[in-house]
């Protein structure tokens, strides 16, 4: 039987290490890995030369918010899953908030799911979300495919009336007891509200409204006691749960005790936390706000540390976009900015480039970060995560040796503004392939099959 695609000629990163092999692809699926050159008799429609290029598997982001329903002109599925196909993301799990309404509803669930469909370029999966009031909500969005569940441990922000609404201790611990009760998965963002709002307000008063002000508002120990509390109650309730975006070497620390002591629990970083200071942020402005805020340099090379250590599970994006006139207020001041940065598209590279290129770590540690072990928490694995014979064909063909400058235009997002722009990366995603389809070709810098992505339902909770 004829082969759909080969692809030749490649350094293909594996799990533990990088082999010289050609890749066999049929039905979207990896049949057959061998020895560079053994390929060239198979009988295929397609054959594609990846001489020069790594190919890894493609990227899973756990973290991005494209802002469905009603809020798409903030980004959208359409031009926030092009921007991760050239990125060399092939997988992705939307957040339930910054949507209207959020998704906190079987029915929002299921609205938000069809919406979706034909609209993205790669593959994805949906968070559903934890807020006061909707317990009895979570099992029947688990069961409609949620990969998990979001919670804030401070106010989100966002617009509108029916806005995501944080959790008070109430509503986190007996949403707790009900998310173990099914085996599913709880994520938090965690700040301690009463700290960040009241330094917050304390600057707005005083008329400090710059971004080191901004920086100072949110202290670790804000991310640290909202760790810790959540730790807490999972010790008494049996919950998973999953750490976004933590910003400081304290908190990690603190959820790697916790594994220790026998707790179902992961941490997950973001490209911004590894690369870009507290001093960065000010240079380049609101484009560079996020919450938690940016880091000192000390706070960034141990992260690396820890990183390299195994201390930290998996690297996502947490893509926040927004029109640019949000991040310009009218007002001036930095804490009226919105705060989210845009990088989806440059994660992959971003990380490449610093922690391989000028760090020396392994291709295999950083796809382990960004695909495998996001993968294997979010039952995504074993079709998805690593290249492999029997998993589904999600690709990133990379350049190691390209180096460009990045530009606006180059962006995909609806809105390009980003941190990142005027950075030179020193890699370059060429191509990229979902289910053994290609979605974005750099040489034609599009996304060329912009509505093949489709659900992926999570394995692995127990209903």
């Amino acid at each position: 039987m004829s082969l759909d695609l080969v692809i030749h000629g490649g350094s293909v990163v594996l799990p533990n290490r990088v082999m010289p092999l050609d890749i066999a692809i049929r039905d979207g699926r990896i049949t057959a890995l061998s020895s560079r050159g053994e390929s060239e008799g198979w009988p295929a429609e397609r054959r594609v030369d990846a001489s020069g290029l790594h190919v890894f598997p493609g990227m899973i982001d756990v973290h991005v918010h494209f802002n469905e329903p009603n809020l798409g002109h903030w980004e959208g599925f359409a031009a926030g899953s092009a921007a991760l196909a050239a990125g060399g993301c092939t997988t992705y799990i939307d957040m339930p908030l910054n949507g209207n309404p959020p998704t906190v509803t079987v029915k929002a669930f299921e609205a938000k799911l069809k919406l979706a469909s034909g609209q993205s370029a790669v593959d994805y999966c949906l968070w559903g979300g934890l807020v006061p009031g909707n317990a009895g909500e979570l099992e029947g969005m688990a069961r409609a495919g949620a990969a998990g569940f979001k919670a804030f441990l401070s106010d989100p922000g966002g617009v509108g009336e029916g806005r995501f609404r944080q959790a008070d201790d109430w509503t986190l611990y007996e949403g707790m007891k009900r998310i173990a009760s099914f085996g599913g998965l709880l994520a938090l963002h965690a700040e301690n509200d009463t700290i960040t709002s009241m330094l917050g307000e304390a600057a707005a008063a005083e008329g400090r409204t710059d971004a080191s002000s901004f920086a100072a508002s949110r202290p670790v120990a804000a991310e640290t006691e909202a760790v810790g509390k959540a730790l807490h109650f999972a010790a008494l309730t049996g919950c998973r749960l999953h750490f976004v975006h933590i910003s400081s070497p304290d908190a990690v620390r603190m959820i790697t005790d916790a594994k220790a002591a026998g707790l179902d629990v992961t941490a997950e970083t973001c490209p911004h936390y590894l690369l870009l200071t507290d001093e960065d942020m000010a240079a380049i402005g609101p484009a560079a706000k996020c919450a938690p805020p940016l880091r000192g340099r000390e706070q960034i090379e141990q992260l690396w540390a820890l990183l390299e250590e195994g201390q930290i599970d998996l690297i996502a994006s947490d893509h926040s976009p927004c029109p640019t006139s949000m991040k310009e207020p009218a007002s001036g001041s930095f804490l009226d900015a919105w705060g989210g940065i845009s990088g989806a598209q440059s994660s992959l590279e971003l990380m490449l480039d610093e922690g391989v290129k000028r760090r020396g770590l392994s291709c295999e540690r950083i796809s382990k970060l960004l695909s495998g072990n996001p993968a294997r928490r979010f039952g995504l694995y074993p079709n998805k995560g690593e290249i492999m014979v029997g998993a589904e064909a999600d690709l990133a063909l990379v350049d190691m040796n390209r180096s460009y400058t990045l530009q606006a235009e180059h962006l995909k997002y609806r809105h390009k503004h980003s941190p990142y722009i005027g950075r030179t990366i020193g890699c370059r995603v060429a191509a990229t392939y979902v289910r053994g389809v290609k979605v974005y070709d750099l040489a034609c810098r599009e996304a060329v099959a912009k509505d093949h992505g489709r659900p992926v339902l999570p394995r692995g909770i127990p209903l």
